[in-house]
């Protein structure tokens, strides 16, 4: 064996969590058992820490990361300020400035444990800057992260000039997934049109969907209803994801719950995004304030595949973050309300196998002939993963370490503090 990690705390899927080793050969877990004693290049001693598979981001914006403040700062902190501002840092941009932005970030991540992240690239641009940058970085970057790449209509496809051909670019590009932006096309019907154009291109070319679907506080927007409906015209499935879906939280029940159930009998995915969507929905509200995030314990409830995104880390509509899905899905957890024993370790499911699921990944997880894809926390168990955001010690991509992370220590007169349960 190359490496083997003993005395693990292991974390597959929905199983609960048991203590093994790990032998690791070439780029796949050979074994995942008790007590292996096979020879191998490298032991590493796990002390009962929780290992997983690599954290994903589902959601990101990587063409756009590290742009706060470059153009201008969104003074009003609101979604339409922010459109503005990018609108007018676009053409400012060249491939080399996003790429390093975006490395930085995909960096920040790779140390915090992610393995795959799906980013949109905006192609409302002629010469396509951002999918030129994305393609180039997937490439360069194998080694440490895999990334996706969705064809994104940032200000729509019908209602912009140009809209289809700049989508058709960057899928001919190598853009992986087809995106769109229904809710902002200017009339319902426009939003429906391009709906049908996001899944002709997608089945056409055989790629997979995720829209940025009615992320707006109007209970009148209802394209995850289309979107759905042609899931199952056309028998794509799990291939599908909708995004955001905030409007979900101005629906009223009786609507919201019939058509979760028809969200689920479809297996769509639904991606939340919880930085950008609590902080940009809702600002027009009084009070009782709507949260502004999606359904996402009674979808999950409903059977409904739920994962998370980032979305945002320091752009012109959110600058904060730092790539930590363990904050993303402590921070869903919370507006979620899913503080049930069970309801925690769901929250962690969903920035891994939930999110793999999502993402169409084969051979993830902890488990003999998967991909070797592995992090280890400085914790014992999902919840105090969620409870103590505790350092990524070791992060593995195909076998390789790739991040290595030397735990913070307090100490309080003399004395050294342990944040974990201890028992």
């Amino acid at each position: 064996m190359d490496i083997i990690l003993k005395n693990a705390n292991v974390a597959h899927r929905d199983e609960p969590v048991r203590n093994a080793d790990i032998a690791i050969k070439g780029e796949t877990i050979a074994a995942v058992e008790a007590n292996i004693t096979a020879e191998a290049g490298q032991t590493i001693d796990c002390g009962g820490r929780l290992v997983s598979g690599s954290l994903i981001d589902a959601h990101v914006h990587l063409d756009a990361v590290l742009a706060a403040g470059l153009e201008r700062d969104n003074q009003s902190g609101t979604l339409h300020e922010g459109i503005e501002i990018w609108t007018d840092f676009k053409p400012k941009r060249t491939v080399e400035a996003i790429k390093e932005r975006a490395r930085r970030a995909i960096d920040w991540e790779v140390a915090q444990g992610a393995g795959f992240i799906r980013t949109h690239a905006d192609v409302c641009d002629d010469a396509q800057l951002s999918t030129q940058a994305l393609v180039e970085l997937r490439d360069e970057l194998r080694d440490r992260v895999d990334i996706q790449i969705v064809a994104f209509p940032q200000v729509g496809i019908k209602s912009f000039p140009g809209g289809e051909k700049q989508m058709r670019d960057s899928l001919d590009m190598g853009a992986d997934v087809v995106g769109g932006i229904p809710h902002n096309e200017v009339t319902r019907e426009a939003g429906h049109a391009s709906v049908m154009f996001i899944f002709d291109e997608a089945e056409k070319r055989g790629l997979k969907i995720d829209v940025h679907c009615d992320e707006v506080d109007d209970s009148h927007a209802r394209f995850l209803e289309v979107m759905v409906e042609q899931t199952f015209q056309r028998g794509m499935g799990a291939s599908v994801t909708a995004s955001h879906c905030v409007a979900m939280h101005s629906y009223n029940n009786a609507y919201a719950y019939r058509l979760m159930g028809w969200v689920a009998r479809s297996e769509l995915n639904v991606t939340a995004n919880p930085f950008d969507n609590i902080i940009l929905q809702a600002r027009e509200d009084s009070y009782p304030k709507r949260r502004g995030m999606t359904r996402g314990k009674e979808l999950l409830q409903a059977g409904v595949n739920v994962g998370i995104g980032h979305d945002s880390i320091m752009d012109p509509w959110y600058p904060l973050g730092r790539g930590d899905m363990v904050d993303a899905a402590s921070l869903a957890l919370h507006v979620c309300q899913m503080s049930g024993v069970e309801e925690i370790d769901t929250c962690f499911d969903m920035i891994t196998w939930r999110n793999a699921q999502n993402l169409g990944l084969e051979n993830y997880g902890v488990a003999s002939g998967a991909q070797a894809d592995l992090v280890i926390f400085d914790a014992a168990s999902k919840a105090d993963v969620l409870r103590i955001n505790p350092a990524c010690t070791h992060v593995f991509k195909r076998g390789q370490l790739v991040s290595e992370t030397k735990p913070a220590e307090s100490t309080v007169m003399g004395g050294r503090v342990d944040f974990t349960r201890g028992n």
